[in-house]
């Protein structure tokens, strides 16, 4: 069975930092691109960063490139995202993905970002 499993949110002052990280069962993420993707309050989801099954390619959404980075350990079969210069329009639930649009992805881990 699929499973995804964030952790590492919370809440952070603007400027400030956080690492997520996703820990993936049911199948081995080497075979897989793979995703994160972003819900705040009242809107739909939003893809934010791919990473190619190597981690050699990245891709950010305009929104957080710059500022985020995705990175794997296909070892340890887990996705992270380094979140640095944390912004209030951040704050959102966070979720890792098996496809750009979320379809499946984990429960989340929420990320707030308020002075």
């Amino acid at each position: 069975q699929v499973q995804l499993v964030e952790s590492g949110g919370g809440l952070v002052q603007p400027g400030g930092s956080l690492r997520l990280s996703c820990v993936a069962s049911g199948f081995s993420i080497v075979t897989e691109w793979m995703y994160w993707v972003r819900q705040a309050p009242g809107k739909g989801l939003e893809w934010i960063s791919s990473i190619s099954r190597t981690g050699i390619r990245a891709d950010y959404a305009p929104s957080v490139k710059g500022r985020f980075t995705i990175s794997r350990d296909n070892d340890k079969n887990t996705l992270y995202l380094q979140m640095n210069d944390l912004k209030p329009e951040d704050t959102a639930r966070y979720y890792c993905a098996k496809d750009r649009s979320g379809d499946v992805r984990g429960e989340g881990t929420q990320v707030t970002v308020s002075s």
